[in-house]
């Protein structure tokens, strides 16, 4: 019985790992080509599975589609909250963001350029899902900035468009990194870029809010 136990848990770590190279090839794929351009083939072969493979685990390509899509949002949604722990500065929380934000955008360069592709075309398959998971959690964020405002921790800003302006500026460095390696001469962003832009998208926000460090 125990080495059955065994081998159904060897099974499904290996399942979970073929998944995860799966979900990070199509990734890559649906990042490259779009989701028109993109087709189960191609997924199949940047995981080096057969299609028919691939199909046992996601049964067509809208569906992978999808997944690729609510991973994204969700490891940004469990990553990226404005929560603010007991002691607490508005700069110690904002340094904190920015930092979780750019370490998105290093570590999951493609999940975002795909997520960045369907917001362009409208959030068809998206949409629903980021009024149910990420608006709650945005509108939480907000009230948190308006009691910052109200506590005279900042000046008085926009909460809202302050959100914005921090995703534009990290995700930035994700979405549109070829221009900024072009004009940084470099042939692909390194960790120091990464650590020079949270540096200096901070400051930026720490000063434009006029954060006290002390409470």
């Amino acid at each position: 019985m125990l080495e059955k136990k065994t081998k159904r848990t060897k099974q499904s770590i290996n399942r979970e790992e073929l998944e995860s190279r799966i979900l990070r090839c199509a990734e890559v794929v649906f990042a490259e080509k779009g989701y028109n351009g993109s087709s189960m083939e191609a997924i199949a072969a940047a995981a080096s599975i057969s299609k028919q493979n691939l199909i046992y685990y996601f049964a067509n390509k809208e569906l992978l589609y999808q997944r690729v899509l609510k991973e994204m949002l969700d490891i940004w949604i469990e990553k990226l909250s404005f929560l603010e722990t007991q002691g607490d500065t508005p700069e110690a929380v904002i340094r904190r963001y920015v930092r979780e934000k750019m370490q998105l955008s290093r570590l999951y360069p493609n999940g975002s350029k795909v997520f960045a592709h369907e917001i362009i075309s409208g959030a068809p398959v998206l949409k629903e899902y980021l009024i149910s998971h990420l608006k709650p959690q945005f509108d939480r964020d907000v009230e948190l900035v308006k009691s910052w405002i109200n506590k005279g921790l900042v000046d008085d800003i926009d909460p809202e468009h302050l959100f914005f302006t921090i995703w534009a500026a990290t995700q930035t460095y994700a979405d549109f990194s070829v221009q900024m390696e072009v004009l940084l001469g470099k042939h692909r962003l390194d960790e120091e870029d990464f650590e020079r832009a949270e540096l200096a998208v901070t400051d930026f926000v720490v000063r434009a809010l006029g954060a006290k460090k002390n409470s």
